[in-house]
């Protein structure tokens, strides 16, 4: 019953927090029409993203469904790197390539059927090359088959909050129905740098290479970054290009600068060149809207959190040092900070559960929370403690 309890406790603490997070998401600090575009960008739809918080500091046109090339890899690598958090594989598994992922036209890595590479060489051949070949030949690895990996896609999709996508296959080749926003792009690279940073570790790699194994022996294969924005800005991390006839130019840029990281998404550019510039024009806009807030001493150094009738009379808990977040379009100075600690907490204690809130708030605004967590357990006090609790109270005794 106490494990049921305490897991029906965290379970409302979890959706209480998404949906705090989720109306941080929903809410976009700054929006402007068309008409009022300070940027002028060119480009069809785009938005900026702050990563941390998933604030949106601009946006044009950021829920109009267009075809994002190449940038649907995020998803074939964000599904691929929680199957290897999920240990279902790992970097060194083998990957074997069929005739359908070899019949890929468009951006490749030119692998032939029944070729075979490592998990990590075909996550290269993704992020760095932007192989259509290798996105299809991990999907089916992890899948079965394409199109089950699709169905995946869109799963995921759903569990993110991306309302506006469809995808029809694992590479983002020319394919009708397939869909997204700018919105829904950098919904899933933010999912994909927040909680899996070993990307970058691809992403901002700008030439490497791999050995193709084929039954007329080895051959070396050279890979150079299709993102040259990583070169053009500074701060620059990923995180993926994409073009075709008919989407355009499109990109998910990603930066970090003195610990703020940004998301600029833009979609059916006209040339790289203008896909590139009004990308470093938003990333500029949005670093000079950021500003870090840094909390010292997130709780007072003689604050007890009490609890009754437990074997203590107060429970321990891990306090929050530097406790660091990121502002947009605010100043530190317009923070105010709340702790609250849940009223009658009762002994069992465990460690681990939740004792309470500090909160941070612009201007009536929620802008971002820590929570408090028991660093022990405090046991119940049993009959004969209780009772001999009481006696001391009424005998003056010990």
């Amino acid at each position: 019953m106490k494990i049921l309890l305490k897991a029906v406790k965290h379970l409302l603490i979890g959706l209480l927090t998404v949906s705090l997070i989720a109306g941080i998401i929903s809410n976009p600090i700054i929006t402007y029409s068309a008409e009022g575009d300070p940027l002028d960008l060119k480009s069809r739809s785009a938005i900026l993203m702050e990563a941390s918080t998933g604030r949106i500091i601009y946006e044009k046109n950021a829920d109009e469904m267009l075809r994002p090339a190449s940038v649907t890899k995020i998803m074939t690598l964000l599904l691929t790197f929680e199957e290897l958090d999920n240990n279902n594989m790992t970097y060194d598994d083998i990957v074997t390539v069929s005739e359908h992922a070899a019949s890929m036209g468009g951006s490749q890595c030119f692998f032939e059927a029944g070729e075979e590479q490592t998990v990590r060489d075909m996550i290269k051949c993704i992020e760095v090359a932007s192989g259509n070949d290798a996105a299809v030949a991990m999907a089916e690895h992890i899948a079965g088959s394409e199109t089950e990996f699709v169905n995946m896609m869109n799963t995921r999709a759903k569990e993110l909050g991306m309302n506006n996508t469809n995808f029809v296959n694992a590479c983002g080749l020319e394919a009708e129905n397939h869909l997204t926003t700018a919105r829904d792009i950098a919904i899933m690279s933010r999912e994909l740098i927040t909680k899996h940073p070993e990307i970058k570790d691809f992403s901002t790699i700008w030439m490497d290479s791999i050995i193709h194994k084929t039954k007329r022996g080895e051959s070396q294969f050279d890979l150079a970054n299709t993102n040259k924005f990583l070169n053009q800005y500074t701060g620059a991390t990923g995180l993926k290009t994409g073009f075709t006839s008919q989407a355009k130019y499109c990109m998910s840029a990603t930066a970090s600068r003195n610990g703020i990281e940004l998301i600029a998404v833009i979609m059916g550019a006209d040339t790289k060149e203008i896909r590139n510039s009004e990308a470093c024009k938003l990333l500029d806009y949005g670093f000079s809207k950021c500003n870090i807030y840094n909390d010292t001493e997130t709780l007072p150094i003689d604050l007890k959190i009490p609890v009754k009738n437990g074997t203590s009379k107060y429970v321990d808990y891990n306090n929050i040092i530097n406790n660091q977040f990121v502002l947009v379009n605010e100043s530190p100075d317009m923070v105010i900070k709340e702790i609250t600690l849940y009223n009658n907490l009762e002994a069992p204690i465990y460690e681990g559960d939740t004792l309470g809130v500090v909160q941070y708030s612009v201007n009536g605004n929620l802008v971002h929370e820590e929570y408090i967590y028991a660093a022990e357990n405090v046991e119940k006090l049993s009959y004969i403690q209780s009772l001999k609790g009481l006696l001391s109270k009424i005998f003056m005794i010990k």
